[in-house]
């Protein structure tokens, strides 16, 4: 008798799951990931997302991994309560400009969009012209512009310091990577990186020019980086410390 193999189905995608955590007289709804090389339940508070996530291993039941987080309540309360308060983009804020805070001042009779000045008592600000519920639109777009402005500058820079060729640049929101290179040399940064201080996004788009040389993280990558930018070690210390911070600017 011959027996015909069958060819095996994909597995069904799991639906998402969530778990309910009371806070403080609310309900936050936390994530649960599923992930296959997981080992243990790892529960996690995001800065950049504000955010709260479980992995938790494809075996490990929900109601096990509720109680899980029922028994880690405090100590993602206390998690949340650290998170650095949130600034959004209207009138009286102060926002870091290549690492410099500027003050946003609403000015609804004057002529553009925004620009960068210095008041009367010498301190920067950021001067947004339109009316009021436009204007955190409006400071989006201008750090957008000053980020690939500035970035295009130092790609530009790198690239011919390195003799290498580059794609497009694109600016993202990511919360976990701040830049990337692909096979084909399009770079890829995150717009916040005009909040930081000049030698971190200096840094970033160094890092990823390299990536043209190399496409990995091994030694000679990293001997090209330091080649092009001594200061590696200072940009990712400053990251380390506050990059999360960056994300605070501009909640509703």
């Amino acid at each position: 008798m011959l027996f015909r193999r069958q060819d095996r189905k994909p597995p069904t995608p799991r639906a998402a799951e969530w778990i309910e955590l009371m806070l403080d007289d609310e309900t936050l709804r936390v994530a649960v990931r599923r992930h296959p090389q997981a080992r243990r339940l790892t529960l996690r508070v995001r800065a950049a997302a504000r955010d709260v996530t479980l992995t938790a291993p494809p075996h490990v039941p929900l109601a096990f991994a509720h109680d899980f987080v029922q028994r880690h309540r405090e100590w993602v309360r206390l998690r949340l309560v650290r998170l650095p308060q949130q600034v959004p983009f209207e009138p009286g804020s102060v926002i870091p400009l290549h690492g410099t805070p500027h003050r946003i001042v609403h000015c609804p009779g004057a002529r553009g969009t925004a620009w960068t000045a210095v008041n009367a008592e010498g301190e920067p600000v950021l001067c947004v012209a339109g009316e009021a519920p436009h204007m955190p639109r409006r400071v989006q777009d201008h750090l957008k512009r000053e980020a690939r402005r500035a970035l295009a500058a130092a790609v530009r820079h790198y690239a011919a310091a390195l003799k290498v060729d580059v794609g497009r640049i694109t600016l993202r929101d990511t919360a976990s990577r701040w830049g990337s290179c692909s096979a084909q040399g399009d770079l890829s940064f995150s717009w916040r990186l005009v909040m930081a201080p000049p030698v971190v996004l200096d840094y970033l788009a160094a890092h990823e020019v390299a990536h043209r040389l190399e496409m990995n993280h091994g030694p000679r990558f990293w001997r090209l980086v330091e080649q092009v930018c001594p200061a590696r070690r200072e940009a990712e210390a400053w990251l380390r410390r506050h990059g999360s911070d960056l994300h605070r600017y501009g909640a509703e």
